[in-house]
This record gives C-alpha cells, structure tokens and sequence, in this order.
C-alpha cells in the first residue's frame, strides 16, 4: 500500500508452505483478509517470500501467469522478495541453515537470478524492486581468518555478477532492479558498519573495473551503476541487537551515497537484568526455542559489549546485575513489553520518524516471522497479528503527518 513515506508491506515469509502451491495457497487464504482491513480502497503491495523450491516452480510461464492473474484481481502487485532463507524456514531446525548455500556458492547465485527474473515479470511498471539476501555468509562457517577472507572474496565476485545481470535488465526493460544485502549478527556483514567497510574497500573497486570493461563508462557512471543496483537492506531488529546508533547509521549512509533498498520492520527481545535476575531469566527462558537462531548481545554496565552465537549458550553463561541483552527474536512490533521482558520498539519508533525525516527508502516491510514459536500466551491469529502490526506502523507514521499537515 502506498503511504506518504514509502510503500508500506509484510513479508510473506510469516506463512508456512516451501513449495509454492502451498505457499499459494497461504497467500489467498490470508492476504485478501489483510487487504480487507488495511488498504480495501487501494492495492496493496506484497513482500513475497520464494524458497528455492518454490521459485523453480514459479518460473513456469503458467504458474506465473495463473499468479499473475491472480494478483490482478485480487488487487495486489509484488515489488519486493524475499531471498534470505534458501531452503526450509518452517517446521524444521533452521538456526545457521538459514545461510546455506552461501554466497560463495553456484546454488546462491543462481537462486538469486531467478527471483530476479521473477521480480522483473510481476514488478508493476514505473516501480522498482528489490531481493533481500543474506550477508554474505555466517562467519563462523570458517575457523580461521585466512578461510573466511577467501570465503568473502568468491562471495563478492558472486555479488558482482548479479550486478551486471541487473544493469542488463534495465538496458532491456528500463526497470530498476536491486539486490538489498542485509546485515545479521554473526553474518560475515553482521552490521552497518561492517556492511559500509565490505562495500567501499572490496565490492565496489571489483565492481567498478567490471562495469567499466563491459560497457566502457567512467569511473563515476559505474560508481552511480554499483550504488542503483547493490543496495542495503536495513532489518531494524538486527541493528537494534547490535546496538548501533540509528542517527550514525543514516549519517554513515549518507556520507558514502549509499542507497537504502528497503527496512525490513521488526523488533528485537530486549532484557534488562535487575538486582535478582533470577525470575528475568526463568522468563527468558521461555523464548528459547530450537528452530530459529537467536543470537544474542550483552552490554553491561561499564558499557562492555559480549556477544553469544544463540540463546541457549547466553542462558547458560547467565544474567548479571544491570546488564542489558539484545535478542535476535522478531517479537511484535506493536507490543514494548511482554511481562518482565520488553522489546526494542524504541529503537524501530526512532527509525521510522527518520524515515519520515529523509526518506531513507520508498520500501516498508514488516518483518515479523516468528508467531508460530513464540511462547502460547503472546500468539493470537496470524491474520489479526498481521492486521495489528499494519495499524501500529501507520499509527506512527501518522503522528508525521499530521504535525506536519
């Protein structure tokens, strides 16, 4: 749906089904119930989740035609995909999976070009469009620097070569297409930052000399090229576990002209020990469930930063006095606290009103995928989590707009 700061959407990937009759079938079950109450005068956007699997399906000419048709009637267009989780991301134990294959791989690339192919035959005209991907890879994949390095260089040649696939497709369409790398804790880019470094001192030189051989344009012409087409994917819970300060991320942006290709709306598990931290962490320990990777970062007092790969290595090292934990757990956006636990919705409250300040992207994408496992006392139906999330977002945009009207 298309607010005053950006087109405003949900990530599919909150819906079951690897195969993409399932995942179909989820999607005409929920949307139009969604739609109903959130844009009934208006199309609504769509942030599609495609497995591998359901991508081989759906580039079918008459699967993508039946979809296609479908879209039309139903009053919804797709402008983003999502292309984090490769394989399986329900039912079954995901945690570090979700970075296999990597980007040092035949099988990323090629996954990733067809979501790309995919994107360009529904993507409405006059927009452009966006496939989220992991960053890079889980850096503990690797044991030693020297592996890791080499891991990150064959992943950079492979980023590349997407780049030149989608300035091949705006040569032929005129669409703009974009690659939104998203960084993760513990992902080789697991921050802004990190992600800033990788892409001034690595992508773009490797980039550049690319563009330049093929099509024999300056040095700031591809610069412009690389930037188009490479873009960040700001997920707000990840940065909100890695504390970084949202006004250094936009100024970091801004500084080296480095576009935003969407933010993914979400909200980390925030946990501030008391004095006895014991009743904290019994609660705590309700959130540790086995299928998603819950990493996890420690501030104390003295303002020192820890960090662990997943919650139950965090549990068992335990709560101190007056530390402050981050989690990596999508909890819902329009709830603060949840009994003794609270949420980062402070930290995503900060990052829309700078949207609404700069207009960071013209992609909003609620990103809240974690219903099914979270503790039974805070799951309500999907369609009305859904719904509840839309009207907390466009509570807080409207506080915009209406001191601006």
């Amino acid at each position: 749906m298309n607010t005053r700061y950006g087109q405003l959407t949900y990530c599919s990937n909150i819906h079951p089904g690897e195969y993409w009759s399932d995942h179909f079938i989820h999607l005409k079950n929920n949307l139009p119930l969604v739609r109903k109450i959130v844009s009934p005068d208006a199309p609504m956007g769509i942030g599609l989740r495609l497995s591998n699997e359901a991508s081989l399906e759906l580039i079918k000419p008459e699967m993508i035609i039946e979809f296609q048709t479908w879209l039309e009637t139903e009053g919804f267009y797709v402008f983003l995909i999502n292309g984090f989780p490769y394989g399986s991301f329900h039912e079954r134990i995901v945690k570090e999976n979700v970075y296999h294959p990597d980007w040092a791989t035949n099988e990323r690339l090629e996954y990733t070009l067809r979501l790309f192919s995919i994107l360009s035959q529904l993507l409405p005209k006059g927009m452009d469009g966006g496939v989220s991907t992991p960053p890079l890879s889980y850096q503990f994949f690797d044991t030693n620097d020297v592996d890791r390095k080499r891991r990150t260089e064959n992943a950079t040649k492979q980023i590349v070569d997407v780049l030149i696939h989608l300035v091949e497709i705006q040569i032929k369409t005129g669409q703009t297409l974009h690659l939104d790398i998203e960084p993760e804790p513990d992902g080789i880019l697991g921050n802004v930052n990190l992600w800033v470094q990788w892409f001034l001192k690595l992508l773009l030189p490797a980039a550049i000399s690319k563009v330049q051989s093929k099509w024999g344009v300056t040095k700031e012409k591809a610069e412009g090229m690389t930037k188009t087409h490479i873009r960040l994917c700001l997920d707000v819970c990840h940065s909100a576990v890695s504390f970084e300060d949202n006004q250094n991320i936009i100024r970091l942006l801004k500084e080296n002209s480095i576009q935003v290709g969407r933010i993914q709306i979400s909200s980390a598990l925030k946990v501030n020990f008391p004095n006895e931290p014991k009743e904290t962490m019994d609660v705590l320990v309700g959130f540790d469930e086995p299928t998603y990777l819950h990493q996890v970062v420690v501030k104390s007092l003295d303002q020192k930063i820890q960090s662990y790969p997943d919650l139950p290595e965090a549990i068992q090292a335990g709560g101190k006095p007056f530390e402050e934990w981050r989690i990596h757990f999508h909890v819902p956006v329009f709830l603060n606290s949840y009994g003794l636990l609270a949420s980062t919705q402070r930290e995503l409250i900060e990052i829309l009103n700078l949207q609404k300040e700069f207009q960071i992207t013209n992609a909003l994408e609620i990103e809240t995928y974690t219903w099914g496992v979270l503790p039974k006392e805070l799951q309500i139906p999907v369609v009305e989590s859904i719904i509840r999330e839309f009207q907390w977002v466009e509570s807080i945009l409207e506080i915009g707009k209406k001191s601006k009207d």
